[in-house]
């Protein structure tokens, strides 16, 4: 293993594991009325869950399937307890979740793609 992945693998998790935690926070936090942030909220969600799965797809630590899984469980349990907390649960928002853990996966692969075409060699394996 290389000095650099070594390095990155290890902010990786932690990175990963705090963005998940603040998504759960700022989903669950009772509100009487949503914030009016630019943008659409499936967008939001989209990104947010992207922010959670790019960094672990592109360094690839072992158990990162298994962990992507797991954000969308979460993101699934959340849906869930939204309505018990005077939030909205929508099934369009867990299939926002979805798609934003599948383009960070995608997104990703592609940089771990390139890191091995453009360098001549994974500097990630």
């Amino acid at each position: 293993m290389n000095s650099l992945y070594l390095s990155l693998s290890k902010y990786i998790w932690p990175i990963s594991i705090m963005v998940l935690a603040l998504i759960s926070v700022a989903s669950l936090i009772p509100l009487p009325n949503l914030p009016e942030i630019p943008g659409n909220d499936k967008t939001h969600h989209i990104v947010s869950y992207g922010v959670v799965a790019l960094p672990i797809s592109i360094i690839r630590p072992r158990f990162w399937l298994v962990f992507l899984l797991f954000v969308i469980i979460w993101s699934g349990a959340i849906e869930l307890i939204q309505p018990f907390v005077n939030r909205y649960a929508e099934w369009l928002d867990l299939l926002a979740n979805l798609a934003g853990v599948m383009i960070g996966l995608m997104g990703g692969s592609l940089i771990n793609r390139l890191i091995i075409v453009v360098g001549g060699v994974n500097i990630f394996e």
